[in-house]
């Protein structure tokens, strides 16, 4: 009899957990799962682990945990952190999944599900809890989450939590539990945030590392459209019309964009889902669990909504939307052709996005090839292939006496060509009508060149046409940065980055130098959008200006020098934009946020 998962019985694992592994279908250990699992069944060790997204982290630190505590006292002895409410019930699913017939129990603790359920829970007996940062400061806080028995204390996804804005919680939390315990993090990326956490909270602490992030991505097919933004919703149809068994997620930016893109695949007939958050803690699990269960088969979500999910066997990844960073980029890629399986990531981009997707594949070390749309004579030609393979598969069934009868009486008269010609017609409908398929215009960028060149020359030099000051009615307190003050007046006036000089964000406002002409354009486009009756971008005061800089340097003059603009990938900002979701979907100014005095003073 062959031996039970020797590669993962080599790593020291005991029998019960080899079953449930099997039971799992596992069948060789992943990198990061081969480094830590032997350390971590060696009493004491601590861990920072760095491993991709989709590279077995769970696993590779759950494993270790169920070989370890004892299931006999029904007490708090792992406490793992994770980021989202979805990663949390989706690892305390896979840990109990992974622990054979071992009496223990698992249970996600988050925000947004009811407390008194979770109380319930605890007072109960629970050897595991996964649960997010805030809701689980509540339990402890409230005492009803004991942790004077922990064994493990896990921050999973660490590098998502402190991007989050988790990390006061997170602190708390640390030093609430006993100093008798070992911790462990996992991240994706090594941030000096996360070493630094580690330094302070952790005695020892070993490093791991797997291969670089890109290899998370390697068994992924990867592919980009040039498409103008009239034309994605086509060229996705295509897409999915193309392959036979279509099961993925198409990314969004913004919610808006994600509802609209949804709907508009349910009108024309596709399983869609839309996922975001402003859905209900539990209509997300409802979307999530007919995804899994092969329900829907599309499922069009936002970066932020779509953390920490694990549906297997996805056959794509669509970036509807271009990703900011190829941080995202790899997050995103990472979620198809996991544990050796192919998969195919396709990115939409249009042509004023063409250096921003060069920089994400420059930074990335990812292999993207360029590919035309499908045409839609090859989409209704692959379609008649599919149908005539189902057909012909039917056909080698032997046919039943009771449809015999019927066949026969239905041919009297009829010839057996047309009728079943008819009989293809009516249950597969439109399949085959080509004209369901709009015309996608081609993109010349020959003659997108030249009409730039044209524009340059027409131009007047920056230096012979002097610049404007702007004054901008928002600032650090809004959450606003310069790669992002960039970013949104280039996208909402249409002006390119080269006009953008000597952008300076204060906490209260900004400001930014463009040459006359792009001032008057930026002025123009902003001249509705208002804030108490004022517009959001004015001329500046000079001495309004002179004042902040003494303030800020008392170094400069306040209109000395020129300083030309970084590029954008120079100031990326490493999860997106922080913008609000306009009505058009574009990017646009943060509201302006309230004291904490003033939001008490009027409630």
């Amino acid at each position: 009899m062959d031996e039970l998962l020797p590669a993962f019985k080599a790593l020291g694992l005991t029998e019960e957990t080899l079953k449930a592994l099997k039971e799992k279908g596992f069948e060789e250990p992943t990198e990061i799962q081969k480094l830590a699992i032997p350390r971590l069944l060696e009493e004491g060790t601590e861990i920072v682990g760095q491993a991709q997204t989709g590279t077995g982290k769970t696993a590779a630190f759950a494993i270790p945990i169920l070989e370890t505590i004892d299931g006999s006292s029904q007490t708090v002895q792992a406490l793992i952190l994770v980021p989202t409410r979805e990663l949390a019930g989706q690892v305390a699913e896979e840990i109990g999944s992974l622990r054979g017939t071992r009496k223990l129990e698992v249970t996600p603790i988050y925000g947004g599900a009811s407390m008194e359920a979770q109380l319930k829970k605890l007072k109960r007996g629970v050897h595991i809890v996964v649960g997010t940062p805030g809701r689980i400061l509540d339990h402890i806080r409230r005492g009803s989450l004991k942790l004077e028995n922990l064994k493990f204390m896990v921050l999973d996804e660490a590098d998502e939590m402190l991007d989050m804005g988790f990390i006061d919680d997170i602190e708390q939390v640390l030093r609430a539990v006993p100093e008798k315990k070992r911790m462990l993090m996992f991240s994706a990326t090594m941030p000096p945030e996360i070493m630094k956490l580690a330094e302070s909270f952790m005695k020892n602490a070993e490093v791991i590392r797997t291969q670089k992030k890109e290899s998370a991505t390697l068994s992924a097919d990867q592919i980009y459209y040039e498409v103008r933004e009239s034309d994605k919703l086509e060229a996705l149809t295509r897409i999915i019309d193309k392959e036979s068994d279509f099961y993925g997620v198409v990314f969004c930016r913004t919610k808006l964009q994600c509802d609209e893109i949804g709907g508009k695949l349910r009108d024309r007939g596709y399983d869609a889902a839309s996922l975001h958050g402003d859905l209900s803690q539990r209509e997300r699990e409802q979307i999530l669990k007919k995804m899994k269960d092969h329900q829907i088969s599309i499922l069009v979500a936002t970066d932020v909504a779509a953390r920490g999910l694990d549906i297997q066997d996805l056959t794509h990844v669509i970036n509807y939307s271009i990703p900011q960073d190829p941080e995202i980029y790899i997050h995103r890629v990472g979620r198809t052709g996991r544990a050796g399986k192919n998969g195919t990531a396709i990115t939409f981009i249009t042509p004023s996005e063409a250096r921003k997707f060069s920089f994400i594949r420059k930074a990335s070390r990812a292999e993207i090839r360029k590919e035309e749309i499908p045409k839609a004579e090859d989409i209704i030609e692959g379609k008649k292939a599919r149908i005539t393979a189902q057909v012909e598969e039917a056909l080698l069934q032997e046919p039943k006496n009771d449809y015999l009868d019927i066949a026969r009486k239905v041919l009297i008269g009829r010839d057996p060509e047309s009728a079943f010609a008819s009989l293809l017609g009516y249950f597969y409908r439109n399949e085959l009508d080509i004209t369901q398929y709009r015309k996608i215009e081609a993109i010349a960028p020959k003659a997108k060149k030249e009409r730039d060149r044209k524009r340059d020359k027409e131009r007047k030099p920056l230096e012979e046409e002097g610049t404007t000051r702007l004054f901008i009615a928002r600032g650090r307190k809004d959450g606003l940065t310069k790669g992002m003050l960039a970013n949104i007046i280039i996208e909402q006036s249409g002006v390119r980055d080269e006009d953008l000089s000597d952008i300076e964000v204060h906490d209260d406002c900004s400001f930014v130098s463009a040459p006359y002409s792009i001032a008057e354009r930026i002025l123009k486009s902003y001249a509705e959008r208002t804030v108490k009756g004022k517009p959001i971008v004015t001329r500046a005061k000079q001495e309004k200006k002179a004042e902040l800089k003494r303030k800020a340097s008392g170094k400069r003059d306040a209109m000395k020098g020129r300083k030309r603009r970084k590029d954008w990938e120079d100031d990326f900002q490493p999860y997106g934009r922080d913008t609000r979701d306009g009505d058009d979907g574009r990017l646009s100014f943060p509201e302006r946020k309230r004291s904490k005095a003033k939001r008490g003073r009027r409630r």
